[in-house]
């Protein structure tokens, strides 16, 4: 903290106290306040990261009332000013309800200087880190790639992929099933772009009914249609300069499929009932959980059109085939759910993990949320147990594969698996393997894990 911003006020009602202690840190920008009113004041003019607050102001010295009362109303108006009080020799039990009420510290009186100024400059060195704490987190934009918790190679396979194609102006296809977290990732192909401070507009074309969705995509004039009262601009034209998210693509009907590609080819669109070209510029996102070329051999998905939405394609892996990521998920999940609710951070049993790893979440990441927060709200005490869960037991089906490929798949399961299970601690990651520390580290760098 640099010399100007060292800014001390001194609330003290006896002159010569006040004179005494100007000059005893005369190393500080010092302001005087003599009572609760010019505190108030000094504390807006000056703007202190420090006060020294005598509990015996006026209009009763001897008594502590006032003193604890100008110590609320400086909380109150500037929460993370430092609150030193100042107290009588026998006085303890005010100066600890006066750290019950906020103040950082007390001292009594007499003060020494230097025991004093410690304390002031303890005070100082809080303040600072706090402030600059608050800088960073503030200047920590989370982004939806940094929310992203994995470490399946095919998962982050699809995260390098967004990262490099989001600098660029291509049409993004991302395929996957059903809550696998396809527009996370379409949000992360926005926010690692240049767009990324203008708007994420984001339709799902399953979920509006055909008659529909031609005007929430293009918008219309008014009296285009009965009930068109006024003009409205639609989710493309909204989303200018931005990103648009078309989320399952592959429900788009036909004649809306000729209009969008002509959008796509030109960069204008029409609303209804109008006859003015709109010039649109705006990066598309496409999402589907549909074979899409399975749609175009049977004669409802335009060839042409796929060949423009799916310059490029990124695929998500189901939450089934990534292995230990169910667990990572899990913990992960379970930790924000429980202060959501305003629980403790829970434990897991390791049954409880064993389901959570044995189930084939057929309905994906969307599934497991659902699962785990059930169990934060069902759990009793700090523990989440496999009753919890309410999931089926289930068995792995049997594999084929030659020797080498069954011993290396069998190692990495093993070490992504106890991983999940020790929290990534390594020490005890080793130790549940039977490996020394250099052996696990030589195994993580082996399958790429982090």
């Amino acid at each position: 903290m640099s010399d100007e911003r060292r800014r001390l006020l001194i609330v003290e009602d006896d002159p010569a106290l006040q004179t005494q202690m100007k000059w005893a840190f005369s190393d500080f920008e010092v302001a005087v306040a003599s009572d609760c009113d010019e505190a108030v004041v000094q504390l807006r003019r000056a703007e202190p990261a420090v006060v020294t607050l005598d509990l015996g102001l006026p209009p009763a010295p001897d008594e502590p009332t006032e003193g604890l009362r100008t110590l609320q109303t400086l909380l109150s108006l500037a929460p993370d000013t430092k609150i030193v009080v100042l107290t009588g020799q026998n006085d303890r039990g005010n100066a600890l309800k006066a750290i019950a009420n906020g103040a950082y510290d007390f001292y009594a009186k007499p003060f020494e200087p230097d025991v004093l100024a410690l304390i002031i400059e303890r005070a100082f060195k809080l303040h600072e880190l706090e402030s600059e704490n608050r800088r960073l987190a503030s200047a920590q934009t989370p982004t939806a790639l940094g929310s992203l918790i994995t470490r399946d190679p095919g998962m982050l396979r699809a995260c390098r992929m967004v990262e490099k194609v989001a600098p660029s102006t291509a049409t993004v296809m991302i395929l996957g099933e059903s809550g696998t977290g396809k527009e996370l990732l379409a949000r992360g192909v926005h926010e690692s772009s240049p767009r990324r401070d203008e708007r994420f507009v984001a339709i799902n074309c399953a979920a509006i009914p055909e008659n529909l969705l031609e005007s929430e995509l293009f918008g219309y004039e008014r009296g285009a249609f009965t009930g068109a009262n006024k003009q409205t601009i639609g989710r493309i034209e909204t989303a200018n300069t931005g990103t648009l998210f078309l989320d399952e693509i592959g429900d788009l009907p036909l004649s809306l499929q000729a209009k969008l590609l002509r959008f796509l080819q030109e960069r204008s669109i029409e609303r209804l009932g109008g006859r003015q070209e709109i010039a649109v510029d705006v990066r598309v996102v496409c999402a589907t959980h549909q074979d899409l070329k399975r749609l175009i051999g049977d004669g409802r998905f335009r060839e042409d059109l796929y060949y423009r939405v799916a310059e490029i394609v990124i695929e998500v892996p189901p939450l089934r085939d990534r292995h230990g990521d169910a667990v990572l998920l899990a913990r992960g999940i379970a930790q924000k759910v429980a202060v959501e609710q305003k629980r403790r951070s829970l434990a897991w049993t390791s049954e409880a993990i064993a389901r959570i790893e044995g189930h084939a979440w057929p309905g994906n990441v969307r599934e497991l949320e659902n699962v785990v927060k059930r169990a934060v709200i069902m759990a009793e005490g700090t523990v989440i147990h496999v009753d919890d869960l309410g999931l089926p037991t289930s068995t792995d089906p049997e594999e084929t594969l030659n020797l080498r490929a069954v011993r290396d798949e069998a190692e990495r399961r093993a070490l992504v698996r106890v991983l999940g299970i020790s929290d990534s601690n390594l020490s005890r990651a080793a130790e549940l393997l039977g490996v020394s520390r250099p052996t696990l580290y030589d195994l993580m760098h082996k399958f790429g894990l982090k």
